[in-house]
C-alpha cells in the first residue's frame, strides 16, 4: 500500500475505520434461513460469532451463563471485581449510581483490592456448572500466577490480553512471560492480544495461540489514543491480521482465529469486521447496553482501573433492552443495536454467503477518504 508523506522524513499508510468502509453485495442472494453464523475455535463451536468483552460492566458469571445459553461466549476478567470481592453486587450498584468522575475514582479504589486466587477457580466453576463454555482473561504479568487456578477449574479458553501484547516483550527489570513456552505447555487453548499490525499478529500466531485479538484498546470507553498516542483503525488492522493468518496457514497448516476487539457499536460493524477477515467479534458497549448487564447504565474499559496510568473511564450508556433482545431481537430501533444476529444473517444473505468464512470473501469499498 502506498504511503502518504506526513512531512519531510516521515510518511505513513492510510488506514480505515469500520465506518469508513461498506460491504458490496454480489450477483447472488440467499435465503436468510440458509445462513449459518456459527464459528469454531479449537474444539469449541459457538452458534454466534460474538464474545462478550472481559470488562466487569459487560461480563459477570450471570451474564456469562446467559450469553452461553444464547449461543455466544463471554470472557470473564479474572483480575476484575468478581475475583477481588466475594460478592461485588453492591459495589457495581454504587458505580451505577455515582456521578461519572466519582465512579471512575471509585473504580480504581475497587481494583486496588487484591485478587483472591481461590475466587478465580470458583467463578470458572460457577459458570461451568450452568452447562456453558467458560473463558477467562488475565494479563501477561499475572498469567503464570492466575492461569493455574483457572485451568484447575477446567476453564475452556484462556485469554492473555493487554493494551498491546507482543511475542517479543523485552524487560531489564524482570523475566517477562515467554508466550511461546507458556502456550505450548498448555492443554487449554490460549487466545492472545491485542495487536494491530501484520508482523505483530504473525508473531503471536507463531506462539501457538488458538486465536489473536485485533485492537489497540481504544474502544468507546478507552482513552489509549489520547493518553499514549496509540491507535490503528480497525478495518485495516483486521485486514492486516487476515494476511498474517494466511501466511501462518501456508507455513504451518494451522488456521489461527482472528477476533476483532473494539470499536463495534452495531450489527453492521460486526458484519464489516468479518468481511475484513475476522472470524468473530469481541463486543463491549453494545452488550453493556443490556438492561440485564452487570452494571446497567454504565460501561468502562479494561484499563480504566489502572492504579497509575488509566487509559479508560466510566461512561454513561443508554440501557436498550435485554441481552437476548440485543442479540436475537426483535429490533426496537432501526440503528442496528438490537436483533444484531439477525441483521448479520441478513447482511450475509443479501451478499450471497452462507457462512462466516465465505463472508470474508465479500467485496468492500471505501466510503470516505
Amino acid at each position: 500500500m502506498a504511503e502518504i508523506e506526513i512531512g519531510l522524513g516521515k510518511s505513513g499508510r492510510r488506514a480505515y475505520r469500520l465506518d469508513e468502509i461498506a460491504i458490496v453485495p454480489s450477483r447472488r442472494t440467499r435465503d436468510i434461513t440458509d445462513v449459518d453464523i456459527s464459528w469454531q475455535i479449537d474444539a469449541y463451536r459457538f452458534d454466534l460469532p460474538v464474545l462478550a468483552a472481559a470488562s466487569d460492566s459487560v461480563t459477570s458469571p450471570a451474564t456469562a451463563i446467559k450469553l452461553g445459553q444464547l449461543g455466544g461466549l463471554a470472557v470473564l476478567d479474572l483480575e476484575g471485581m468478581w475475583t477481588r470481592c466475594e460478592d461485588p453486587t453492591s459495589e457495581l450498584a454504587e458505580l451505577a449510581e455515582a456521578p461519572l468522575d466519582a465512579a471512575t475514582a471509585r473504580l480504581r479504589e475497587l481494583y486496588a483490592r487484591p485478587v483472591q486466587p481461590e475466587l478465580v477457580a470458583r467463578r470458572v466453576t460457577e459458570i461451568a456448572a450452568a452447562g456453558v463454555r467458560t473463558a477467562g482473561r488475565v494479563r501477561p504479568q499475572r498469567a503464570e500466577e492466575l492461569a493455574a487456578h483457572a485451568i484447575a477449574a477446567d476453564v475452556n479458553l484462556l485469554f492473555i490480553t493487554g493494551t498491546i501484547v507482543s511475542a517479543e516483550h523485552v524487560s531489564s527489570d524482570d523475566d517477562p512471560l515467554n508466550l511461546k513456552t507458556f502456550i505450548r505447555r498448555m492443554q487449554t487453548p490460549v487466545v492472545v492480544g491485542g495487536c494491530v499490525s501484520y508482523q505483530a499478529a504473525l508473531h503471536l500466531m507463531r506462539t501457538g495461540a488458538a486465536g489473536v485479538l485485533v485492537g489497540v484498546g481504544s474502544g468507546h470507553a478507552g482513552t489509549t489514543r489520547h493518553v499514549l498516542g496509540l491507535d490503528a483503525p480497525q478495518a485495516t488492522a483486521i485486514a492486516d491480521a487476515r494476511a498474517a493468518r494466511m501466511r501462518h496457514l501456508d507455513e504451518t497448516g494451522v488456521y489461527c482465529q482472528v477476533i476483532a476487539d473494539g470499536t463495534m457499536r452495531t450489527a453492521g460493524d460486526i458484519a464489516k469486521a468479518i468481511v475484513c477477515g475476522a472470524d468473530a467479534a469481541m463486543v463491549g458497549l453494545p452488550l453493556a447496553s443490556a438492561t440485564d448487564s452487570p452494571c446497567p447504565g454504565r460501561h468502562w474499559d479494561l484499563s480504566a482501573g489502572h492504579a497509575t496510568l488509566p487509559r479508560g473511564r466510566v461512561i454513561d450508556v443508554n440501557p436498550l433492552a435485554t441481552l437476548e433482545t440485543i442479540l436475537h431481537g426483535p429490533a426496537i430501533s432501526a440503528d442496528g443495536t438490537t436483533n444484531m444476529m439477525r441483521a448479520l444473517r441478513a447482511s450475509m444473505a443479501k451478499c450471497g454467503y452462507t457462512d462466516v468464512k465465505d463472508f470474508q470473501r465479500a467485496a468492500a469499498v471505501v466510503t470516505s477518504s
